[in-house]
């Protein structure tokens, strides 16, 4: 088990104060908020119970181009250009139109955190409550966040704190819709991104192995909430010849939720940002985190004020919607497919220009232009 490294007993001290922006999440969202807020002259404060980089809780996977947008090429373990689909009755390799990463978490978390300017601090959030203190010019009362160490306030607030959603109308796992996701890290090497779609290794989701470097990262995911998968995910190590060690996991969103409620912002897992089908959650957290911090810029520079940060921010959330509902069609009807169908319609999908069509407009649902674009985010026309 990794070492815990957050402040405990006499080390956590009282936390209490007022900033311009607090930031609930020092992850893949949370980081990405604080960072578009750096420079801009605003008290930031990022809170998170653990330290930043502390605990992974995925495979750590994303496109290559979104990390390069980033500034985060450094934490790149390896970069693949093609994608291995196993089914019991077919084996298929896809050339993918652009590369896909793996990255070492504690460096990329470092990485980000280095572009920002804000304040940092391990505490638990633990809810929300109002304030006495007056309205802010434009930025809207207050809002008190309750924490293990005390009580903070700021009039802008981000909840990227995951699928929990603390600071809203939170999930009671298993009846939500959640897909469960554990993985082991064994030590090893590989040259392939593998997926496997089998029954008999998970009724309703998939397999997988991503190489990084020295590692293997090798799990299952289910779409089902009530199917555990610590079995499935021995079974397929122990296939693999590996060993099961360095466990991890967690309940992964699969449906898109509200961006804005009761004046929050929301961002990564705790909005349901993760995709359905691929669970991939890693650049949905960075696109709407760069979206989500510009808003909130936007209110500190005086361009805007709360409430239409708020009601743009929402409509870009919205804005997305159509497409996650028809990625999460097709999550409910893969496990359908019979297994005998699935190996074929899978190669028949492997040709260059479907594979380039299909995962170019993939892409395109987060697409990294958006990071290294200054200007306002433009709320998407539906295709």
């Amino acid at each position: 088990m990794p070492e815990r490294k957050t402040k405990r007993g006499a080390e956590r001290t009282p936390l209490t104060g007022d900033w311009d922006v607090i930031v609930c999440g020092a992850s893949f969202a949370g980081l990405t908020v604080a960072r578009e807020l750096n420079g801009s002259g605003a008290r930031v404060l990022v809170l998170d119970r653990y330290e930043i980089g502390e605990r992974q809780t995925s495979a750590c996977a994303a496109p290559t181009a979104w990390l390069e947008a980033l500034g985060l090429s450094t934490s790149i373990r390896q970069t693949f250009s093609d994608l291995v689909f196993h089914t019991p009755y077919a084996e298929t390799r896809m050339r993918l139109p652009w590369e896909f990463s793996t990255f070492d978490y504690p460096e990329l978390c470092g990485l980000l955190w280095a572009q920002c300017d804000a304040e940092f601090e391990t505490a638990k959030v633990e809810g929300r409550t109002e304030t006495g203190l007056a309205a802010r010019n434009g930025s809207g009362r207050p809002i008190g966040i309750e924490t293990d160490r005390g009580t903070v306030s700021a009039p802008l607030v981000v909840d990227a704190l995951g699928w929990r959603r603390v600071l809203g109308d939170g999930y009671q796992p298993p009846d939500a819709p959640l897909s469960r996701g554990l993985e082991v890290h064994p030590p090893g090497a590989g040259e392939d991104l593998e997926i496997w779609i089998e029954r008999r290794v998970v009724p309703a989701g998939y397999g997988w192995s991503f190489p990084a470097g020295d590692e293997l990262r090798v799990g299952v995911g289910s779409f089902d909430p009530y199917h555990h998968v610590k079995d499935p995910t021995v079974e397929l190590a122990e296939r693999l010849d590996l060993p099961a060690e360095g466990y991890q996991g967690n309940w992964i969103p699969h449906k898109l939720r509200d961006g804005v409620e009761r004046d929050v912002f929301f961002c990564g897992d705790s909005a349901g940002h993760c995709l359905p089908v691929t669970a991939e959650g890693i650049r949905p957290a960075f696109y709407f985190g760069v979206a989500c911090g510009r808003e909130l810029r936007s209110v500190i520079d005086g361009r805007s004020s709360r409430d239409a940060a708020l009601t743009r921010y929402g409509s870009f959330n919205d804005s997305h919607r159509w497409k996650y509902e028809w990625m999460l069609r097709v999550q409910k009807v893969v496990p359908k497919v019979p297994p005998r169908v699935l190996g074929p319609a899978l190669k028949g999908m492997s040709t260059d220009g479907f594979v380039r069509w299909s995962f170019n407009h993939y892409l395109n649902i987060c697409p990294p232009s958006l990071a290294g674009d200054p200007a306002p985010v433009a709320v998407p026309v539906a295709a």
